[in-house]
């Protein structure tokens, strides 16, 4: 396992303080806000926590509400509102300085056969043949901070590029110094940085989805801005994510490979829709995606 899947895992790791009331940390960041995969997942552990595994979660939809901060740890309250005989529902709310900052409700299922279809998998190159999008952002620091003459031509950063918890690779990466304008669609490969390690014997499935649900944030609104030559580098920009759900649909690892399809059918009003569905390797739809983002431009 990598230093930072472990480091994820013990961010997903969550310090029950009291009965449905759990604490949750942010790691080390020069980001100024929490990132709302991190608060999405978290969620989702502290909601897992109060709920036996045999049933597991099928959807999760949340807004957030305010900026997080990174600083200071996040309150997660888990509201038990119903325990029937195949359907469980939580809710829960985030807090810091007394003030909520996200909320979401989780429905969960007992295991069930029924009716089965889904769409075919995008037909595109498997991950093998792409470029990690870390070393691209290595490059694209590298390339600001010498033009910033804050770095030296020898730099080793487009070497090292940071290590981070889950490894992507886009099929069609764009610019990001200079980006062209393109459909409001992309794919990428997504998976875990490292092995997570089974549990007793069985897959700790609740952890596979929770990594899952974090990595979901991932992409989307830069989908949205696609058709617009605008990405999240630009300093006209002001994102931030509105909302965002997800259905699981079947069995998956969260560390091996998942092919990230996403799509934007519209942007209006500052604010961008974007879906997304995981496929795994052998062509099965196992969770599908939807996100609302803030995307406020900015004349100066």
């Amino acid at each position: 396992m990598t230093e930072a899947l472990a480091q994820l895992l013990d961010t997903l790791d969550l310090e029950r303080i009291d009965t449905n009331i759990y604490l949750g940390q942010t790691p080390a960041t020069r980001n100024k806000r929490v990132f709302g995969g991190q608060v999405f997942a978290q969620a989702m552990r502290a909601a897992q926590d109060t709920v036996s595994e045999e049933r597991m979660v099928h959807s999760q939809h949340a807004y957030f509400l305010r900026p997080g901060d990174p600083s200071l740890p996040i309150l997660y309250e888990v509201d038990g509102i119903r325990d029937g005989r195949s359907f469980t529902t939580r809710r829960v709310v985030a807090s810091q300085r007394g003030k909520a900052i996200f909320n979401t409700e989780l429905s969960f299922q007992i295991r069930e056969s029924g009716l089965s279809h889904q769409v075919d998998m995008p037909n595109c190159v498997g991950p093998e043949e792409l470029e990690d999008d870390s070393v691209q952002w290595a490059k694209l620091r590298a390339e600001m901070e010498k033009k910033a003459e804050k770095q030296s031509q020898d730099s080793s950063d487009t070497k090292h590029p940071i290590p981070r918890p889950i490894e992507i690779r886009s099929v069609d990466p764009i610019d990001l110094l200079n980006p062209a304008a393109k459909e409001p669609e992309q794919l990428i490969w997504i998976k875990a940085n490292g092995l997570i390690e089974d549990i007793k014997g069985h897959t700790n499935r609740p952890l596979h989805y929770a990594i899952l649900a974090y990595a979901s944030d991932f992409n989307l609104m830069g989908t949205a801005l696609r058709p617009h030559s605008v990405n999240l580098m630009s300093p006209k920009l002001q994102p931030a994510s509105l909302d965002h759900c997800i259905w699981f649909h079947d069995e998956f690892r969260a560390d091996e490979w998942l092919l990230y399809a996403m799509d934007s059918p519209r942007s209006s009003h500052a604010r961008g829709l974007s879906r997304g569905s995981f496929f795994t390797r052998d062509g099965r739809l196992v969770a599908s995606t939807i996100q609302e983002g803030l995307m406020r431009l900015h004349s100066d």
